[in-house]
């Protein structure tokens, strides 16, 4: 069949503006409607973001893909610890995903974007039963009938973690080209013991994070947060 050049081209405006829609309406949803994810569409869905790249293709993920009541028992677990300060004391980070030391402007955009949050929902300063609360909605997926837990082998060194990050955002990419949202989520991480005990993970597997996927609910003002960026000319340096 002819093509002619004007068709062509038609066509390649069409897949960047799909790839461009893609990305840019990716943002993290923190209340899901309760439809569910067939199994065959969670499953293409990986194999998509699985053409992720990789250093000599060595592919470091590990997905656990959480439904029903296994979702519920993990969510369960987890929130008990939480909610008790002694036990949740007991718990910590196995890495650190955020700076030991905050500076400017990582600190700016860190308050930022939690400022705007808690003003969305009518959280003020004070309110740290309701922001407490809030942040427990992490463990639950934020009702997502989708919970991933995304874990990887403790040989593998700074590099597969790189990987690792190309891989989440292939799936949040796709989720979003089938009409699907997602939240990451490094709140899991300070968990990991309990994780590591529901899901039987072998001693040489490290909780990565965590992911929530659905369809978001559109009744949810906290859905209307999209976070600000900065201008390709404020992290950008060229040279001719």
């Amino acid at each position: 069949m002819f093509v002619s050049q004007q068709q062509e081209q038609q066509q390649q405006q069409q897949r960047q503006d799909a790839v461009d829609a893609a990305i840019t309406s990716r943002h993290a949803i923190r209340a899901f409607l309760p439809d569910p994810i067939a199994r065959a569409d969670i499953e293409r869905l990986l194999e998509v973001a699985a053409r992720a790249p990789s250093g000599t293709n060595t592919q470091p993920w590990k997905v656990y893909v959480l439904t029903g009541d296994s979702k519920t028992r993990l969510s369960d677990a987890i929130l008990a610890a939480h909610q008790d300060p002694t036990l949740s004391a007991q718990h910590s980070e196995e890495y650190a995903y955020y700076p030991r030391e905050w500076v400017s402007p990582y600190v700016d955009r860190r308050r930022k974007v939690g400022w705007d949050l808690y003003a969305l929902l009518g959280l003020t300063r004070d309110n740290k039963a309701g922001m407490a609360a809030q942040h427990g909605r992490n463990y639950r997926f934020f009702d997502a009938p989708v919970g991933f837990i995304f874990t990887i082998d403790r040989v593998m060194e700074q590099g597969s973690w790189l990987d690792y990050g190309m891989f989440l955002q292939s799936i949040m990419i796709a989720a979003r080209g089938r009409g699907l949202d997602t939240c990451p989520q490094a709140a899991f991480t300070q968990y990991h013991k309990i994780i590591e005990q529901h899901l039987a993970l072998p001693p040489g597997e490290m909780v990565v994070c965590g992911m929530a996927l659905g369809y978001a609910d559109p009744d949810k003002i906290e859905n209307t947060l999209v976070t600000a960026r900065e201008p390709v000319s404020g992290f950008a340096r060229y040279f001719d």
